[in-house]
This record gives structure tokens, sequence and C-alpha cells, in this order.
């Protein structure tokens, strides 16, 4: 991963985890998956940014585990998102498209609208 993919995905890590357990519960291996697949590889999470990523979002009381058999037997810990995650999500959520919107002007920008 370059260095600039790489620092973004670290800004908006904590965001991609909650709207991935919006979907549903999820364990670590399948979140990392989902993330990758869903950006068409783009974002590739290591265990090394995500376990601990998760780790936060739980003392913060945004998302609860469980531990559960996965579908091919062996035990995992799942995460879901809670209430307060759900809030906490839709604000990011909310200044994701502001903070985006801008960049996305501004990088539209011609020449004689500067």
């Amino acid at each position: 991963m370059t260095e600039a993919r790489s620092q973004l995905l670290l800004g908006t890590l904590e965001l991609l985890v909650l709207k991935l357990l919006e979907l549903g519960p999820m364990h670590g291996w399948g979140l990392a998956e989902a993330l990758e697949a869903m950006t068409d590889g783009v974002f590739c999470v290591n265990q090394g940014s995500l376990y601990p990523a998760l780790q936060r979002l739980k003392r913060q009381g945004l998302v609860t585990a469980h531990w559960r058999v996965t579908d091919n037997g062996r035990r995992a810990r799942y995460y879901e998102v809670t209430a307060k995650g759900s809030r906490r999500l839709a604000d990011q959520q909310e200044q994701w498209s502001r903070t985006s919107g801008a960049i996305n002007r501004v990088l539209a920008a011609r020449r004689s609208e500067a």
C-alpha cells in the first residue's frame, strides 16, 4: 500500500469499520476481507491496524464483541455496532460528506473560477 493510501485509511478506518458493522456482525478477518472487496482492493487493512481500531471502538462503547463459531467451525470474536456507534457513524458520515464535497469542489475548479 502506498504511503498516501495508508494515511487515508488510518484517518477513516474507524468510520469504515462502523459502516461495515452496521451491515451486520462480523469478525476481524471478515471485516478486513469485506473492506478489501468493497473498495476493489484500494484498502487492504492489516491486523496490526484493524484490531487496535476495534479495541478503541469497543472501549468507547461504539461496538460490542461476542465469541461465536464461524461458518467453518472456528471460534472468532464477532463485533456489532451499538446504538452509540450508530449515532457516531451518522455524525461521521455527515462530516465526511461535507469534507469530501468541499475537497471535490476545489479539485473541480477551473482557472477562471479561482
